[in-house]
């Protein structure tokens, strides 16, 4: 019988996962740190890289996570969900968990918006922002870097059957 980690084992694995989806939900920056409305990050990000004390996570530590932003709103879909809001201060971040395993916690990080993809910072135990987009030797930050998710869009011909007949002569 094969046993699943104990639940001390996958605490430190679900902060990850939530911080780095709560990243979605930081404002973006450019370069000038000008700040963002919150809507900006609004739809689905996707993480593709992520790092902890200078080493990258393995794919597989993130490849079926999501971050849905909507406003100051969050969602994050990781091996359990976790809701909560953000409150953005230029390229900073304040995350508070309201829902799930993270309810009751805050967490600090600093963000950037560059050519479509949203760099996350997250200082896990949200006493102090991150000062850069760096981790090594600091096993308590979260490097998170997300490409937002594409919509994809259906579109029906006139004749479409799909249409219900709309596009049909009546006799």
């Amino acid at each position: 019988m094969i046993r699943n980690a104990s639940p001390q084992k996958q605490k430190p694995m679900r902060y990850i996962t939530f911080i780095s989806l709560l990243i979605f939900a930081l404002g973006c920056t450019g370069t000038k740190h000008a700040a963002m409305k919150p809507g900006k990050l609004n739809g689905s990000w996707m993480p593709i890289q992520q790092e902890i004390s200078g080493k990258l996570l393995p794919k597989t530590a993130f490849e079926n996570q999501q971050l849905i932003m909507n406003d100051s709103n969050y969602t994050v879909i990781a091996e359990s969900v976790d809701k909560g809001i953000v409150r953005f201060k230029g390229d900073k971040l304040d995350i508070y968990g309201k829902e799930g395993v993270n309810a009751g916690r805050h967490f600090t990080a600093i963000y950037k918006l560059e050519k479509g993809q949203l760099t996350i910072c997250y200082n896990l135990l949200g006493d102090s922002y991150p000062d850069a987009f760096e981790t090594k030797s600091k096993p308590l930050l979260l490097l998170s870097v997300f490409n937002k998710e594409k919509k994809t869009q259906i579109s029906f011909k006139a004749s479409s059957p799909l249409r219900g007949g709309a596009d049909r002569q009546r006799g």
